[in-house]
């Protein structure tokens, strides 16, 4: 998922009651909600590099405790901060009247919750990943597989809505409260955020039912007459009921538009097909360079492709002495070539394709992902 659903996650994990056991339990819960994305670094090193980082070891169960002390390393120095500062505010301060009513004291914090704030925020992460396309590696680097559940798009604007109205709703009600009442309710919202995070499971679970519908209607509803070795159902935001589904045969993807509400299959032979490219020299030569094989072993639909002599953005082609040639070998997946906004079956260039410049069939001459260049 992207940035913004970690956040909100971890901040509703920490405000369905943890924050009542300790202080910055929520705090820590939001920041180690989004912390293994800092794998993303790796983009310095290129593009090649980030994807092969990418949900990698920070995305791991393995990982999951040291991502969760992080979090709270950074809480803990965040305390330290606030003590010293309350120390010097309290050095200023003039001593209460004689019978003046006690100064409210901060909330105790106690670690151990704190830290399983975190820890939950942390595997939230993982899951929340899952759920989507992309997938995730939560054994590696034990077991190296990767596991999609591709029934939750990976920008869901329900789930901004679930959660940010658990965050928000509560402290206009405060505000209300106020209006007409001397007292303040401490810890307010737990009962949204335990509705949000419901919300956050209930929903997936729809999804993961209606994907399952998709790919049945495929299967009992054939779309092509030839032998189909598998199916994929990608999914859209908002629309649980809509998928975008690739079947493969021997020699070529067939897509189709699902509506599991209608039972509706919407499949046009003549535009909605993809004949596989042929394995040339230089698709294989390619297919040994760092791009290739990163590329290959995330993608579990790439399609590679010879294209000719087609310069890309973000990279220049070889300049050659006479009687030598190139040829750009381009890296698309097809879980992502299509058109998520539902605005018909157009299938827009992958955002996560990438290409190589081959020499004579055998070299590498240059490689770059989503525009640009791996050093």
């Amino acid at each position: 998922m992207e940035p913004i659903t970690h956040f909100l996650t971890g901040a509703c994990i920490g405000r369905a009651g943890l924050n009542r056991r300790t202080a910055y339990a929520t705090l820590a819960a939001v920041l180690a909600a989004e912390a293994a994305d800092l794998d993303v670094l790796w983009g310095f090193a290129g593009p090649v590099e980030e994807l092969k980082h990418h949900r990698g070891i920070t995305h791991t169960f393995i990982a999951v405790p040291f991502v969760a002390a992080a979090a709270v390393g950074a809480t803990w120095i965040y305390h330290q901060w606030v003590k010293r500062r309350r120390a010097r505010r309290a050095k200023t301060m003039t001593p209460p009247e004689p019978g003046a009513p006690p100064r409210l004291q901060p909330q105790p914090v106690r670690w151990l919750w704190v830290y399983l704030a975190a820890t939950m925020s942390a595997l939230s992460h993982i899951l929340l990943d899952w759920t989507n396309n992309y997938g995730v590696r939560p054994f590696f680097p034990f077991n190296p597989r990767w596991f999609a559940g591709s029934f939750v798009f990976i920008a869901e604007p329900v789930f901004w809505m679930l959660l940010s109205a658990a965050l928000i709703v509560p402290g206009i009600l405060g505000l209300a409260e106020r209006e007409i009442s001397s007292k303040r309710t401490p810890f307010r919202g737990r009962g949204w955020a335990i509705f949000a995070l419901s919300g956050m499971f209930l929903l997936p679970c729809l999804r993961y039912v209606e994907h399952a519908l998709a790919i049945g209607l495929i299967v009992n509803n054939p779309i092509t007459t030839n032998p189909v070795d598998r199916i994929a159902a990608e999914p859209y935001p908002w629309n649980p009921f809509r998928w975008h589904v690739i079947v493969e045969t021997q020699n070529y993807y067939q897509f189709a538009e699902v509506n599991t509400r209608t039972d509706d299959v919407d499949s046009d032979p003549q535009t909605d097909q993809l004949f596989k490219p042929p394995d040339t020299r230089a698709v294989e030569a390619a297919k040994q360079t760092e791009l290739g094989k990163v590329y290959l072993d995330w993608g579990r639909w790439a399609v590679v492709q010879d294209i000719g002599q087609v310069e890309v953005v973000g990279i220049d082609p070889p300049r050659l002495p006479p009687g030598r040639m190139w040829t750009t070998v381009e890296f698309t997946d097809l879980r992502f070539g299509y058109d998520f906004r539902g605005n018909g079956n157009a299938r827009p260039p992958s955002g996560l394709g990438g290409a190589v410049y081959i020499i004579d069939n055998r070299e590498d001459g240059g490689e770059e992902m989503g525009g640009r260049e791996q050093k």
